[in-house]
């Protein structure tokens, strides 16, 4: 092979390497296939990351802070323990309603924020007393588990002190999300001291969990008491907010006047 045969073909080959060159400059080829894919996975990634931290934040919402405690002043009724009930108003009072309550139940907090003053305005007034049962219900549906439990115990614990209203009241109006983290021993605690419990006892009661094991019991058996369940779409159950009254359920949720009517049929 001559050497001019030689220098063309060297030429050639470098012309077609300074192409590839090009191409690769330009985007082309091979090379911008893999440059896509990997930015689409960093941007996937990214996006993944950012969403894992908003919904740690959001459930996590709750953390460090402070319950505060519920507009109002505190009830002149009287305010009792009975097990693991809670009866807010005078003995004597002609008409007894039930509420079955849980202090993570949405639904619950939807009914105490539209019917809990004019049901504290019937206690006060004498008409009516009022049966409080915090039941676990969704005990599994914070994370980690057992608000439901903790709190429902420290109503309990907060009622031994005479300050069950206010702390009920203060816990649905800060209600943490279902699903997300609830309130620990030491938030509940806290908001014992807001609303003026001083009592050391208050909150061993709390940490110890006192009241944990009636509790289970209770809600087991207000969840197995054919009295107490209700029917819809077929289907038989026991759920919260659950509201009776005159040995009856009273259905609170398409009924705006349920409350005066109980009131009116006692004369």
């Amino acid at each position: 092979m001559g050497g001019a045969e030689r220098n063309a073909r060297k030429r050639r080959q470098q012309q077609a390497a300074g192409a590839q060159a090009v191409a690769s400059a330009r985007g082309g080829g091979g090379n911008r296939k893999v440059i896509v894919a990997v930015v689409g996975v960093v941007v996937l990634a990214a996006a993944v990351v950012g969403g894992v931290v908003w919904t740690n934040s959001s459930k996590n919402e709750t953390e460090g802070s402070n319950i505060a405690v519920s507009a109002g002043e505190a009830p002149a009724y009287p305010q009792q323990r009975d097990g693991t009930v809670v009866v807010a108003g005078n003995q004597d009072a002609p008409i007894a309603v039930d509420v079955y309550a849980d202090f993570l139940c949405p639904v619950c907090a939807k009914f105490e924020e539209v019917y809990g003053g004019p049901i504290a305005e019937q206690v006060t007034a004498g008409k009516i007393k009022v049966r409080y049962h915090m039941v676990p219900l969704l005990n599994e549906q914070s994370d980690p588990p057992g608000y439901s439990l903790d709190s429902a115990n420290a109503s309990l614990c907060a009622a031994d002190a005479g300050k069950f209203q206010q702390y009920h009241d203060s816990l649905f109006a800060e209600q943490p999300a279902e699903g997300g983290r609830g309130y620990d021993k030491a938030q509940l605690i806290q908001l014992g001291t807001s609303v003026g419990i001083n009592d050391a006892a208050f909150g061993a009661c709390v940490n110890n969990g006192t009241y944990d094991q009636q509790l289970t019991a209770e809600f087991e058996k207000a969840a197995n008491d054919p009295a107490l369940k209700q029917t819809q779409q077929g289907e038989t159950f026991f759920g919260t907010p659950t509201v009776v009254a005159d040995g009856r359920i009273v259905d609170w949720s398409t009924d705006q006047e349920w409350l005066s009517k109980v009131v009116a049929a006692q004369g």
